[in-house]
């Protein structure tokens, strides 16, 4: 009995859990990722192995209509998991995300705990069918919060490119399916929907080891690799270069030490990744150099992009020189457009230490 059981749960749950056996091994020998990380991403695999068996054990009793109790309570706790799930993503995978995101999950779970004895949330008539109660949609809007809250912080601390866009807009369309399916296809997508989240992690998980490969570790920007990697081969839809690079950083870290001088470097990279678009990539090049690379921007764009980076560092309590060169009717190759940027750059760096007096 026991083996019929194991052996029914294997074949409906195989591909759930490769995947989960893949992505463990992609734990063990990731490099790129700091321990805490690699610990969130174990206990997501665990999460979503436990709701796969609550889910194979809830299926069962039903299809059976025994143990009407124990089922009531596997249907409580696969409510509650699935907002958690999605929630414990969000920590693990958005920086700066603290560990209190979790309490509305909580809460839900124990309204879901609730619905037991009142049947607030769901109830099962005598025919052993799931009925809703009326808070029967609550599991779905908190799934659905979540999830988009997740989507909206990924894009917006991207680079807001095709390559880091592509893999978030396919967790967004897996979350989807998982709150749209069993509307559409029935009760029966919830035996899926384990293996959906955790194909959806593992395919952003091995894009967050791609980007991280081409990502500077400090800033999140992209790195000086990806920068010659992209002269390379994406040239010629290039028309302006931007150089940038701040004022003072030795002094800063002479005088408060290399955490503040990371902090400083920190600060104003969000203030060029949230002054560009998508079409605007960001480089850091080396310690405090920094170049944009523009395609099919025009002039204008390029001088908007230039005056909110100076608004949006004036901010702060740091500061830039910026050079850029803007590939207009008189033909420019790239070599040429970058030695005139930084030219004007080193100008711009010029006057301001002139400016305050200080010989360079």
């Amino acid at each position: 009995m026991v083996l019929d059981i194991i052996k029914e749960y294997l074949l409906q749950n195989w591909a759930l859990i490769l995947v989960l056996f893949a992505f463990v091994v992609m734990l063990v020998i990731t490099v790129f990722l700091n321990k805490a990380t690699i610990n969130k991403m174990y206990v997501l695999i665990a999460l979503v192995f436990t709701l796969s068996i609550i889910v194979f054990f809830e299926f069962r009793l039903g299809e059976l209509n025994k143990l009407r109790d124990v089922r009531e309570v596997l249907i409580a706790i696969r409510y509650s998991f699935t907002p958690i799930i999605i929630a414990f993503i969000l920590y693990a995978l958005v920086k700066k995300t603290h560990w209190y995101i979790l309490l509305p999950a909580f809460l839900l779970a124990v309204i879901n705990i609730i619905s037991i004895f009142t049947g607030i949330v769901f109830s099962l008539d005598n025919d052993g069918n799931l009925k809703r109660g009326v808070l029967g949609y609550l599991p779905y809007i908190g799934v659905g919060g979540y999830a988009f809250w997740l989507i909206f912080v990924l894009v917006k601390q991207s680079n807001k490119q095709a390559a880091e866009i592509i893999p978030i807009i396919f967790m967004a369309f897996a979350f989807a399916t998982g709150l749209f399916f069993p509307f559409a296809m029935g009760k029966d997508y919830s035996k899926i929907f384990s293996t959906t989240i955790a194909i959806a992690l593992f395919v952003y998980y091995v894009f967050m080891i791609l980007q991280l490969t081409k990502k500077d570790a400090l800033t999140g920007l992209l790195n000086r690799q990806a920068y010659y990697a992209l002269l390379k081969n994406n040239y010629k839809d290039i028309t302006a270069i931007v150089s940038i690079d701040m004022n003072g950083l030795k002094k800063i870290n002479d005088n408060e030490g290399h955490l503040a001088g990371d902090l400083a470097i920190s600060t104003v990279s969000n203030c060029f990744l949230d002054a560009s678009k998508s079409k605007q990539q960001v480089f850091r090049i080396g310690g405090d150099e920094f170049i944009i690379v523009c395609k099919k921007t025009n002039e204008d764009e390029l001088n908007k992009l230039v005056e909110t980076i100076k608004e949006k560092v004036a901010n702060t309590k740091y500061s830039v020189s910026i050079g850029c060169c803007y590939n207009n009717s008189q033909v420019k190759d790239l070599e040429e457009m970058v030695k005139i940027s930084d030219q004007m750059m080193y100008a711009d760096k010029a006057a301001y230490y002139e400016k305050l007096g200080i010989k360079k």
